[in-house]
């Protein structure tokens, strides 16, 4: 099966590379030289099938059976529409698009071509999240009435991508309940099986800017004469991690040597407190969802670690899950409070690779619709298709808009107003 990779940056290499012998790169469409050339090398590509735009690729004719859309978020539309008028099925980096329109038109398009477009909620595919999606789904606690959800970013997370990188800025990207929580809107919906009702949100950004810089402090670290007091200091950050992620982001020479040179002139080596940086540094939601269910969602980057936690409390019973620890502990109600309680810990199974094997339940998932078992198309939907996909985002950006205006957004009020601008066919009601 060929493939084309529009965009060769950490996810567009992560699925590129993942270990299929059905794949076959043929194509690479990335503006930034280095990381084409890398992405050449490692796929055996010719130089004329190394393109700097998606234009350059776009006006040839079609060359594999999909694409892989892993460029930045704003790109996303425009390489999205022309894969599709090609004639190409898609795995799409999320979000999907910073503008809902964009999303649903995307939507509309791939439904009327007969296209798949697979959205890259990672999540859904990983032993975690499938395991609590199962308990619910069985009843055994009755329904769900309300959920406390947390996202916790990691500060040394935070100031890496959203901070110094480049999801720092909403209109270089996205604002961040966007880029990285669209996962979790994602999640929310399919664990409690239905759509938003309205959403409210608070938050702001908070410490990440000039008034909190350290008194002495400059512009860069590597001149800086309080780095050595300084947990951000971007050499503490990065040289201990070399050929790691984050590390490997800053560029492709990852000498001690080779990183420093880039921390004087790149993004990463920036103060944290004196980058151009507006997007949030913690955000809390607030969900009512069509069948009731409630929601609180916290995204916060003041955590030592990344990792997500749940407590969902159900009629007869909750459970509290980490993925960190890997552990989903199901508590049923006792009577009264001196009562033994019935208990269990599940461990789900640990699967290698990036977002505990979502990643590669992700590229499976896509390879096999895309190549098919017995030749036998399959008929139910992609955990991730474009049209579970659509409601997330458009979750994420009423609680942008919710927090900008600081009023409760009606979702369906929302929904109808995208309708007003798009052709009578849309498929989000």
């Amino acid at each position: 099966m060929k493939l084309v990779l529009i965009g060769a940056g950490q996810r567009g290499m992560i699925y590129a590379g993942y270990s299929d012998p059905r794949v076959e790169i043929v194509a690479v469409v990335e503006p930034h030289e280095q990381r084409r050339k890398v992405a050449a090398e490692q796929f055996n590509i010719p130089p004329e099938r190394q393109f700097e735009s998606v234009k350059q690729w776009a006006g040839l004719e079609k060359m594999a059976d999909a694409v892989i859309i892993a460029s930045m978020d704003l790109d996303h539309y425009e390489a999205s529409m022309l894969a599709l008028d090609l004639g190409y099925d898609i795995l799409l980096e999320k979000p999907i698009s910073p503008s809902p329109e964009e999303c649903v038109a995307i939507q509309q398009k791939a439904n009327a071509l007969g296209r798949e477009v697979i959205v890259c909620h990672v999540l859904r595919y990983t032993q975690f999240f499938s395991e609590i999606k199962k308990i619910i789904d069985s009843g055994t606690l009755g329904k769900v009435i309300t959920i406390q959800h947390n996202e916790n970013i990691g500060n040394f997370h935070m100031a890496h991508s959203f901070v110094r990188g480049n999801w720092r800025r909403a209109d270089l990207a996205s604002p961040i309940i966007m880029q990285k929580s669209c996962h979790d809107m994602d999640i929310l919906s399919w664990l409690v099986g239905s759509n938003a009702k309205r959403i409210s949100s608070y938050g702001d950004l908070t410490f990440f800017k000039e008034e909190n810089a350290p008194k002495g402090s400059t512009e860069r670290c590597i001149d800086c004469p309080v780095a050595a007091d300084c947990r951000f200091d971007a050499r503490k950050a990065y040289l201990p991690i070399r050929g790691q992620w984050p590390a490997t982001v800053i560029g492709h020479d990852q000498t001690e040597e080779g990183l420093l040179k880039a921390l004087e002139t790149s993004q990463y080596g920036r103060c944290v407190f004196r980058t151009d940086n507006d997007v949030c540094d913690h955000q809390v939601s607030i969900i009512e969802f069509e069948n009731g269910v409630t929601v609180t969602f916290n995204l916060s980057g003041f955590t030592n670690k990344m990792y997500r936690t749940l407590k969902i409390m159900c009629e007869h019973g909750e459970i509290r899950a980490d993925d960190s620890a890997n552990v989903i502990e199901i508590t049923r109600f006792a009577s009264n409070m001196v009562d033994g309680i019935q208990q269990e810990v599940i461990r789900p199974a640990i699967v290698s690779g990036g977002h505990n094997g979502g990643d590669a339940g992700l590229m499976a998932d896509f390879l096999d619709r895309m190549d098919p078992v017995d030749g036998k198309q399959k008929k139910e939907d992609s955990r991730s298709s474009i049209d579970h996909s659509v409601e997330s985002h458009i979750m994420a950006y009423a609680a942008e808009q919710a927090r900008l205006s600081g009023e409760i957004v009606d979702i369906n009020q929302l929904k109808q107003e995208l309708l007003s601008k798009l052709p009578a066919n849309s498929m989000l009601v």
